[in-house]
């Protein structure tokens, strides 16, 4: 119920900072498999490139809301959540492994990840 609650805030608080005459984009439901893949891909991203950087925020940014989704899809779909935090673990190590690399695929699944994301802050 709480990941519901703090999905709900982050649509709400990216609705409210889109300029005035935009319309925010729909949000789209992902799978299970996609929200893992993503929280993955960014945590590894963020993990490689730190957060002194504005995109190395923006990556810890969409780490977590990925993060957060992969953890709120396991549970509607009634998986265990420790299981879903060990698909997370692997999905990371994985991404590790692709982007230190230079997996051409990884790096713009990384950067689609990170666009579908909302902005944080």
């Amino acid at each position: 119920m709480l990941l519901v609650a703090f999905t709900a805030a982050l649509a709400l608080a990216q609705a409210q900072s889109q300029a005035p005459g935009t319309e925010a984009p729909a949000p789209r439901l992902v799978s299970y498999d996609e929200a893992v893949r993503c929280a993955g891909l960014t945590q590894a991203g963020s993990e490689l490139e730190g957060g002194e950087s504005r995109y190395g925020r923006e990556l810890y940014d969409a780490a977590l809301y990925w993060s957060l989704a992969a953890m709120q899809a396991a549970t509607v779909a009634g998986r265990d959540p420790t299981a879903a935090e060990n698909d997370q673990t692997r999905a990371r190590l994985q991404s590790v492994r692709r982007l230190s690399a230079g997996d051409a695929e990884a790096r713009a699944g990384l950067q689609r990840c990170r666009r579908a994301a909302p902005r944080l802050g």
